[in-house]
């Protein structure tokens, strides 16, 4: 086996049926079906800290997959992330029955205000004591734009400006708003903050328009742990300059290893630092005692999966209707308002790509190629990966659940943990607290560090805007 540096893990699901690999919720021994219960959700959190993740990674989408078949029957019947639930509200449950675990969540801003929405993100932090994270999307969805009152979608580079002046305000608000020595308590001279360090912020930009305070005293991290997931050029910049947790989804060594230099490339270009960038790589495991034991659940599972629904799914992320060509007839590309990196890894393919294609790739419902073995075998699969493609860890998403996420656990953490590839305990700062996921992450302390672009709205001690801070979101005497 590869040696390589310690790898983080992620689980990856969402609060919905079908997530990534459809079909597997009508196994007889699945239970996504109960996902509108807190106990799913609590014993899965419960199963990922037994087996030290770092995160739990939750997807979100706004709108229906409504592209395949110009309409929703296969998706209602494969329940293919629909019906699908909020993901924030799940995680105050879940932070009750850890000390630990991360949980990154997605949410849309194209379909929020800033103001509001980061109080939202600053409540959780304090709740899980410094453990969340924030996917930052702008959407790719026609059905969402109409759902929420538009005609569409902002054209893709657009949405990536609108989602650069959002961070600019939410930055303002998250590390700006609030001095670090704001917050008294001080009961017996019954002041409980000083009004001399809390600023209003008064930002006039072409998208938002804000003037108020920041709602929530400072929480641990501040600003959640940033992930994103864009692929196209104007997503990697976006990712280069403001994400730490970037996800890809590749499934080629090599692409995915050319992929990873050009994001740590971008992230220096932007003042950064090439390990300021932690990248994920979305895959699927099928684990069991034996080599042989895990190709016949592989085959079992195949039996369940749902290859169409995994094929509408994809349409949507294209905006390609792919039930419009025949079974051999090549591909043609489609909606460029969709997920461009989709549609771009699709139609530059050396050979044409046709829909028989797409349903092969589709096997388990999904389009990870699966890790298929023993502890061992998987083990040294996750760490081939990390070695040739300097990714630094993976979202596994989930097949068969529970078993998948326990069989992971129970059979694949040792492994890695007797290779020093995972950490045994959970280490503490040093209070003798539990790390917040910043921390556990980079090694580096809760907040951000001088170098990101938000450093850019704090104060210096005498509660004046550093000299850095951008004029669109000054403080107002």
């Amino acid at each position: 086996m590869p040696t390589c540096k310690p790898l983080l893990l992620n689980a990856f699901n969402m609060n919905c049926v079908g997530h990534i690999n459809h079909g597997l919720w009508a196994h007889p021994r699945d239970r996504s079906i109960d996902y509108h219960s807190l106990d799913y959700w609590t014993g899965l959190a419960r199963t990922l800290e037994r087996g030290g993740f770092d995160g739990l990674f939750l997807a979100d989408i706004l709108g229906v997959y409504d592209v395949y078949q110009e309409g929703i029957e296969l998706i209602l019947a494969e329940s293919i992330q629909l019906p699908v639930n909020d993901p924030l509200l799940l995680v105050p449950a879940m932070a009750q029955v850890t000390e630990h675990l991360g949980f990154g969540v997605t949410v849309n801003l194209s379909y929020e205000t800033p103001y509001s929405f980061a109080r939202r993100f600053s409540t959780l932090d304090h709740l899980t004591r410094g453990r969340i994270g924030w996917n930052i999307v702008t959407g790719y969805l026609d059905s969402a734009a109409r759902a929420m009152g538009l005609d569409g979608q902002l054209e893709h580079d657009r949405r990536y400006e609108r989602a650069e002046e959002f961070m600019a305000v939410v930055y303002a608000l998250w590390e700006g708003s609030w001095e670090d020595s704001a917050v008294l308590r001080d009961k017996a001279g019954r002041r409980f903050a000083d009004g001399a360090k809390v600023h209003e912020i008064d930002h006039r930009g072409e998208f938002y328009r804000l003037r108020g305070y920041h709602l929530s005293e400072p929480s641990r991290q501040r600003t959640p742990v940033l992930y994103q997931a864009g692929s196209s050029g104007r997503g990697q910049a976006f990712a280069a300059r403001h994400a730490e947790c970037v996800f890809i989804s590749l499934q080629d060594r090599a692409k995915a290893r050319e992929l990873v230099r050009s994001l740590r490339r971008q992230a220096v270009e932007a003042g950064r630092r090439p390990d300021d960038l932690k990248i994920f790589l979305g895959a699927t495991a099928i684990v069991a005692d034996s080599d042989a034991e895990a190709r016949e659940r592989l085959a079992e599972y195949r039996r369940y999966a749902a290859p169409e629904a995994g094929l509408a799914h994809f349409a949507a992320s294209t905006g390609i209707d792919f039930s419009r060509f025949g079974l051999d007839e090549p591909i043609r590309r489609g909606n460029r308002n969709a997920i461009q990196s989709a549609v771009d890894n699709l139609t530059a393919a050396e050979r044409a790509v046709t829909p028989r294609m797409l349903l092969e790739q589709h096997a388990l419902g999904g389009r990870y190629t699966p890790l298929v073995g023993s502890g061992a075998t998987v083990a040294d699969e996750l760490a081939r990966w990390v070695e040739e493609a300097d990714i630094d860890g993976f979202n596994l998403a989930r097949t068969v659940v529970p078993e998948c996420f326990d069989a992971f656990v129970d059979l694949v953490v040792p492994e890695l943990r007797e290779r020093g590839l995972v950490k045994h305990d959970y280490p503490l700062d040093a209070q003798g607290r539990p790390q917040s996921l910043r921390q556990r992450l980079f090694g580096a302390g809760d907040r951000l560090p001088q170098r990101h672009p938000a450093a850019a709205y704090r104060r210096s001690g005498a509660g004046a805007p550093m000299p850095s801070s951008p004029a669109s979101s000054q403080a107002l005497p």
